[in-house]
This record gives C-alpha cells, sequence and structure tokens, in this order.
C-alpha cells in the first residue's frame, strides 16, 4: 500500500482538470500547475465573448455588474458565438485532460517503469536503451 501511495505522489488526475476546465476554461490548467496556459485559456474566453458579442446584447453603463445583466447578455448571444464559445470550452477541456495524462505518463517513464511507445512496464534491473517489448529507444533513461 505505501508503495502504490508514492507512485501516486505528484500525478494529476486527468478527469479532474478536465471537470475543472468544463467549470470555467484554464481552471483545469491552474490545478496542472500550467500557470500561462491557463492564463491563456481564460483570457481566449474574455477575447472570443468580447469579439462575437453584439453591442445590443450589453446592458446599459448604468445598470451595473449584477447577475441578471449577464443573464440578459448570455441570452442575447447570437447561435454562431455561443457554438464559439462552446467550441473554445471543449478545447480547453481537451488540452486540460491530455496535459494531465502525458504529464503522468512522462512521470512514470521518467522512474524507468513504463515504455513511452507501447507503455508496458520495464524491468528495473535491465539497464537498457531501448524497450525490451518494442524495441523503442529509451531517450529518458
Amino acid at each position: 500500500m505505501k508503495g502504490a501511495l508514492k507512485e501516486r505522489v505528484g500525478q494529476k488526475r486527468p478527469w479532474l482538470a478536465a471537470a475543472l476546465s468544463l467549470v470555467y476554461p484554464g481552471l483545469g490548467h491552474v490545478y496542472l500547475r500550467e500557470w500561462l496556459r491557463g492564463l491563456l485559456w481564460f483570457g481566449l474566453v474574455l477575447a472570443t465573448v468580447s469579439v462575437l458579442l453584439p453591442a445590443s446584447a450589453l446592458p446599459p453603463a448604468d445598470g451595473g455588474f449584477s447577475f441578471d445583466a449577464v443573464m440578459q447578455a448570455t441570452q442575447a448571444l447570437p447561435e454562431g458565438a455561443t457554438l464559439a464559445l462552446f467550441g473554445v470550452i471543449g478545447l480547453s477541456v481537451l488540452d486540460a485532460y491530455r496535459l494531465a495524462a502525458v504529464g503522468n505518463r512522462r512521470a512514470e517513464v521518467s522512474t524507468g517503469r513504463r515504455c513511452p511507445s507501447c507503455s508496458r512496464e520495464l524491468e528495473a534491473d535491465l539497464d537498457l536503451d531501448f524497450c525490451h517489448w518494442c524495441t523503442a529507444r529509451l531517450d529518458d533513461r
């Protein structure tokens, strides 16, 4: 049990990163400690909304910022803008999931437990420059 716990240290959960990015793009990247990438996804959503939101959908300036004003602006989004926004959110979710999964695989390979090509376990007592299963070159060893 203790060995299994040590293996999980430093690994991230891809589904949690994806779920956080679904809540708001960039949030899953922050969980993965990819600060710049998270900031870029956050900015991309803001840029998408600011470019595609028609001026008629914006609430009056004297009305202030409220939940009702945000809901009215959301309902006034054209169909194309909504699809673009969902596309950005979907890409952010996929990117966060992929980053976490690839990061976990790299962490396993760097300890010499799995091959980066075939993902099979490598024997620790063999000090080879290639995978003895698929003969892929092991550059990280």
